[in-house]
């Protein structure tokens, strides 16, 4: 009950400064890109304190003294919407590659537009990977971070992976860094449920990748750096839940 309780309170509250968030951004029109950019960032330092606050999920980061400022493709498990969010003050200057129609959504997709971030058209598979190449290598020119998810959408923590072609055509045609990162968020802010079970989100920063690699190596040390540490990643959550006596089955039958 407590944890009902406890995140309906948190998702009320998150709705309601994601919407404050998208009023306060609106002038940013008028001002130079980085703008948007800092509210983003502001937004999501927002709900890591309601998170922690609300719902007792704090956040344990590792090796983020691997994360450099300059030109990086930042590759990462994708579980959760927690990610979307952490992942943003963590970067100088962060672009998401994301789904074309997230662009269409009232002022949140116009506030996407003018971050410049990346859309990809997924019905458009040969036009869209060079359009995209296009796009994240004018964005790397200007020293910042794409972020891909290279499953391309939200996966259950513990499902097996699916891993697609566009982030080793992102590497190969761009000749840049990518950095790997690890996750467990799925367990406490699990994808498309309403309960957030308390804990601790553990996110790992991998050694990064140098480029030059063919893409078939780059694809399975990519997958291999990222599944194996995000399966280190799930057992501690795990073992951290059970403690609290939420059970696999527990998550499940929510």
């Amino acid at each position: 009950m407590q944890i009902l309780l406890r995140s309906t309170l948190f998702n009320v509250l998150f709705y309601l400064t994601t919407l404050v968030y998208l009023i306060v951004a609106l002038p940013t029109f008028a001002l130079p890109r980085r703008a948007i950019i800092e509210v983003a960032k502001s937004w999501a330092r927002t709900t890591g304190w309601l998170l922690r606050t609300i719902c007792a999920i704090e956040v344990e980061y590792r090796g983020l003294e691997k994360i450099t400022s300059g030109a990086l493709i930042v590759a990462s498990k994708h579980q959760s919407s927690w990610e979307t969010l952490a992942l943003l003050p963590l970067l100088a200057d962060p672009v998401f590659i994301l789904k074309r129609e997230l662009m269409w959504i009232p002022v949140f997709g116009w506030l996407t537009i003018k971050g410049q971030m990346i859309p990809v058209d997924r019905g458009k598979r040969s036009v869209t990977l060079a359009a995209m190449a296009a796009r994240a290598r004018a964005a790397l020119a200007e020293r910042r971070q794409i972020i891909i998810f290279p499953e391309g959408t939200r996966r259950p923590a513990g499902a097996e992976p699916s891993y697609k072609y566009g982030v080793a055509y992102l590497y190969a045609q761009t000749g840049t860094p990518c950095l790997p990162i690890a996750l467990n968020s799925g367990l406490f802010w699990p994808r498309r449920k309403f309960l957030r079970y308390p804990g601790t989100i553990r996110l790992e920063v991998l050694d990064p990748i140098p480029p030059g690699l063919e893409q078939g190596a780059f694809m399975e040390r990519l997958q291999h750096a990222i599944e194996t540490a995000t399966a280190r990643l799930i057992a501690e959550g795990e073992r951290e839940l059970a403690r609290a006596g939420i059970t696999p089955a527990t998550r499940r039958a929510a």
